[in-house]
């Protein structure tokens, strides 16, 4: 195609522009109003990136990506404009998936543990108030240094109560603790079990390197979460993709600037990520965008317009795509000199006028050349995708989720002994001892504390095995977000 081999061609204007692969990991963005060919811009880079062996996450919120893993030509329009394109011999061919979905229903099973996800994290979203939010975290403080894991939402559930109902005793020690708080708490926990949350809060939990794998090819694998169900609950969508690039920054080592990313992470409708954001979770997404990319990780955000993302994020994504944006009211028309005025500015290009003017599939392209500046800004048209445009039948879905290597993995659900079944055997063995008097216990009597000891014996052994060595810090992100990692 006239580019350097292994280059990621996405567009072409009178010449082909291409992503410098060492400098994908300075990020990206693919805006754009509805319509305007966001969704094909980021199949063709998603299918670009794993040509050349990174695997790629990304979310398919509207449920239109799963045909990746087929070849394309089913589509008249991607056969037009890869004619249109003089893109002689344009292969049509299918890159390898992995499905993922939170549900458990359309993909492999994607968890995390309460802990992980930490209390900052909950209280987005629950939407707690800044008092709430504190006492959230004494729960998860008090569940810490009584060493009881919290790995699913009755772990949380139990702990609430526990700390609600003994909220005198933990008084002198962690402060005051408002029943309304822990009662607000409760509530939220069921909203979130009535949504489902119960599914995703448990283990086995993700292990991310099952994200970063290629195939007997050398092709990254695409993976793709279903998520048209999980965006009925946009904030838990957004707040979900933040832990796990979270958890990505906390888990992978220091690379540098590697010869290509080890992952490209896509975060579609990114606007939701800060629609009323806290001032300091803002101030943490904004840098974990700044390190993450030092970890050989890619994030390219997906929104209408780029003045969705703050300006510090903003002013990270090297990689832009703009496609058009609507002026029909002087609010949009301000937004569009906006858009205009984030590119580097081309004397043979009136941006500000073709921003409006561009055909769904057409862009405003700048990258970043060798030395890490923007180019300058380029009318472009996108490049068409090889894969199928069409989405999967069920059938072929569940075949290529049984072909997966994490088959069978994740299908799993393992229930260890956590704060839940502690709790549980606290109040069983509290009562038993109100209820006997010492003196009258039967042999039944004895043979239930025996078992009593023995379950205690063995919390007490999960509890060595799993804290000691450890202490559950709440993540790198201990600084960051306020997460634990499991051990």
């Amino acid at each position: 195609m006239g580019t350097q081999p292994g280059s990621l061609v996405i567009a072409k204007a009178k010449a082909e522009i291409a992503i410098i692969p060492k400098m994908a990991n300075r990020h990206g963005l693919i805006a754009g109003a509805t319509g305007t060919g966001k969704t094909v811009t980021l199949r063709t880079l998603a299918e670009q990136f794993s040509a050349i062996g990174v695997p790629v996450f990304m979310a398919d919120v509207k449920g239109d990506l799963s045909g990746l893993p087929l070849p394309g030509g089913d589509n008249p329009k991607i056969v037009e404009r890869a004619q249109k394109l003089g893109l002689k011999d344009f292969p049509f061919e299918g890159y390898p998936v992995t499905f993922w979905d939170v549900f458990g229903e359309s993909g492999h099973p994607v968890r995390t543990t309460t802990s992980e996800m930490g209390p900052l994290l909950f209280s987005r979203i629950f939407s707690l108030n800044e008092i709430q939010s504190a006492v959230l975290s004494l729960i998860f403080k008090i569940a810490d240094d009584n060493g009881y894991l919290l790995l699913d939402l009755k772990d949380l559930r139990a702990m609430a109560q526990y700390v609600g109902d003994h909220a005198d005793q933990f008084k002198t020690q962690y402060g005051n603790i408002s029943t309304a708080s822990i009662g607000a708490i409760q509530r939220s926990l069921l909203v979130l079990e009535e949504q489902g949350g119960e599914k995703f809060f448990g283990e086995p939990a993700l292990n991310f390197q099952d994200l970063m794998q290629t195939d007997s090819k050398g092709k990254g694998i695409i993976n793709i979460l279903t998520a048209d169900k999980l965006m009925r609950s946009p904030r838990l969508y957004a707040t979900f993709l933040l832990w796990m690039l979270s958890e990505l920054f906390e888990h992978l080592p220091e690379v540098g600037d590697p010869p290509k990313p080890k992952l490209v992470f896509f975060f579609d409708e990114a606007h939701l990520l800060f629609d009323d954001i806290p001032k300091v979770l803002e101030e943490k997404i904004e840098q974990v965008v700044r390190l993450i990319r030092s970890k050989g990780i890619g994030i390219y955000f997906v929104t209408q317009n780029p003045l969705d993302l703050p300006e510090p994020v903003l002013g990270q994504l090297g990689n832009r795509v703009q496609h058009a944006l609507r002026a029909f009211t002087p609010r949009d028309q301000k937004n569009v000199k906006a858009a205009a005025e984030t590119f580097r500015p081309n004397p043979k290009l009136d941006t500000l006028k073709v921003i409006t003017e561009l055909e769904v599939g057409e862009a405003l392209v700048s990258v970043l050349d060798e030395k890490g500046s923007p180019t300058k800004v380029e009318r472009a048209f996108i490049f068409p995708p090889h894969s199928r445009m069409t989405p999967l039948s069920p059938e072929e879905r569940i075949k290529i989720i049984k072909e997966s290597t994490v088959y069978g993995h994740y299908e799993k659900v393992v229930d260890r002994e956590s704060a839940y079944e502690k709790l549980q055997a606290r109040a069983v063995q509290k009562q038993g001892e109100e209820v006997s008097a010492p003196k009258q216990r039967s042999s039944e009597g004895h043979s239930q504390t025996g078992d009593l000891i023995a379950a205690a014996a063995k919390s007490a052994a999960h509890a060595i095995g799993s804290q000691i060595g450890r202490q559950i810090i709440r993540g790198v992100l201990g600084s960051l977000f306020g997460g634990g990692r499991r051990r």
